[in-house]
């Protein structure tokens, strides 16, 4: 059985686990992603206003997440919708930081933008639709930042890994894998979470693997049950959208917890952390 998996997944050959690599340890200010402690990443999905960023950062810090998340580069369908702040963005997760204490997770987009958003955040996200931009892929390597890569919107388990692999290639062996949801033919949700891809690669690889049950529904009455899944099928930690007025948020809203709704999440992931063998700050 083991023979096999090294051999269906040999292009993928240094994110397998093996002898020397159990279990990779990424180091993220006073934090360590992938060991014993479940970590959280939260907040909204785009940065629009101070006092929104503020807000919410305080309230998910309060709530128990170590990490804020908050898009100031934002890959839309349309492009007549909000498309973020850019660097105004940035310069505002970054006195959240300073603020709030909490490290900085946000996309980038463009191989050219590398070295700007490297400047100000923690962890470098690629998101779903960049998971094969192999250009960017070995930029954001390059930056010495920590990246947190998100599976492909139609991507396979293998061709997640083989993304992977590619950050590995190009000198960076931080590398966070998220899974957020893939297409598939139903559509009562905005995607389908692969709760059982969690498990998957923690048999696989070495490397930690998050959960986004906020993309992976698209649905805030969805996002706790698949959250809570994820956490008892054994993920390292979780992205989750939190906005201080959902309702009114220039992106992705209906998936985005109230500040109150986290904190009963968060409740509830410190009573399924410790069954599983994590702990909960």
């Amino acid at each position: 059985m083991r023979e096999s998996w090294h051999d269906r997944f040999a292009e993928s050959p240094d994110v397998l686990k093996c002898a020397r690599r159990r279990q990779t340890i990424v180091p993220v200010l006073d934090l360590e992603i992938g060991g014993d402690e479940f970590i959280t990443m939260a907040g909204p999905c785009s940065v629009e206003t101070e006092f929104q960023l503020m807000a919410t950062a305080n309230h998910v810090r309060r709530a128990g997440a170590q990490i804020l998340r908050g898009g100031a580069f934002k890959p839309r369908s349309s492009p007549y919708a909000f498309q973020g702040l850019g660097l105004d963005g940035l310069k505002m997760l970054a006195r959240a930081r300073e603020e709030s204490g909490l490290a900085i997770v946000t996309e980038v987009m463009s191989e050219d933008d590398v070295p700007m958003v490297a400047e100000y955040a923690d962890i470098l996200q690629i998101g779903t639709r960049n998971m094969e931009n192999y250009a960017l892929l070995e930029a954001a390597a390059r930056s010495g930042r920590p990246v947190l890569l998100k599976r492909g919107m139609v991507a396979t388990i293998a061709d997640f890994l083989r993304s992977a692999q590619c950050i590995l290639d190009n000198g960076n062996a931080h590398v966070i894998l998220c899974e957020r949801g893939i297409r598939t033919f139903e559509t009562y949700l905005r995607n389908t979470l692969d709760i059982a891809a969690i498990p998957v690669i923690q048999k696989l690889s070495h490397l930690p693997i998050f959960a986004d049950p906020s993309h992976g529904t698209g649905r805030r009455d969805k996002v706790g049950a698949m959250a809570r899944a994820a956490v008892a099928a054994g993920a390292d930690g979780l992205l989750i959208e939190v906005h201080n007025d959902p309702d009114h948020a220039l992106s992705d809203g209906a998936q985005s917890l109230e500040p109150t709704q986290f904190a009963q999440l968060m409740s509830e992931i410190r009573i399924i952390a410790p069954a599983v063998g994590r702990r909960v700050a």
